[in-house]
């Protein structure tokens, strides 16, 4: 074998390799995306918490005694769970777990750090919010179309995908602390706090 096959061969290894696909412009574009989708998080709880005006009036603000779950739950009107749903529509362990959940998330992706643990939370949110609108539902409980364009496939799925693929991609080491996090002993000990 010639020098250059075994140049060639040994070029295509490391190419191959896990991780060693993502280019640096690949790298920028998943710290745009893990930005994006951090703000998305991050602005719910922002909205829920102080009523900015756009999905919460102030007055609903949870600062103001509003609920951030129960508009959303207590108007359930397809699936198989909205008894649950109903049950558990502003609970104040509902609202501080979600609340908790989506400022965790939101803060985690910003600053690129414990990234499967958002990943993780942040799917369970997202499995919860799509059976809350449970889109295989062609009519609601009431016999009324429920909206629903896709049997399967919604945003509440793509933001979980989004959120997985963000923590296996390592996003949070580009324009992020995610490398500095990962050097600390309690990271480096519990590895599924990356």
């Amino acid at each position: 074998m010639s020098t250059a096959h075994i140049h060639q061969a040994s070029h295509l290894e490391r190419v191959e390799a896990p991780g060693s696909m993502l280019t640096k412009t690949a790298a920028k574009a998943l710290a745009v995306l893990r930005y994006a989708t951090g703000f998305v998080f991050l602005w719910a709880f922002l909205d829920k918490t102080f009523g900015l005006g756009y999905s919460t009036p102030e007055a609903k603000a949870w600062i103001n005694g509003g609920s951030p779950t129960k508009g959303f739950l207590a108007n359930v009107d397809v699936g198989p769970l909205q008894g649950f749903f109903h049950t558990i529509a502003g609970t104040w362990y509902a609202n501080w777990l979600f609340m908790l959940g989506l400022l965790g998330i939101g803060l985690a992706l910003i600053a690129g750090i414990g990234l499967r643990v958002a990943a993780a939370s942040g799917t369970i949110i997202m499995a919860g919010m799509w059976l809350a609108e449970f889109p295989l539902a062609q009519h609601t409980a009431k016999g009324a179309p429920s909206g629903s364009t896709n049997p399967f496939m919604d945003y509440h799925i793509i933001y979980a995908v989004v959120l997985i693929v963000l923590a296996a991609a390592y996003a949070g080491h580009t324009w992020g602390l995610g490398r500095r996090w990962a050097k600390l002993p309690i990271v480096q000990r519990n590895r599924w706090l990356i």
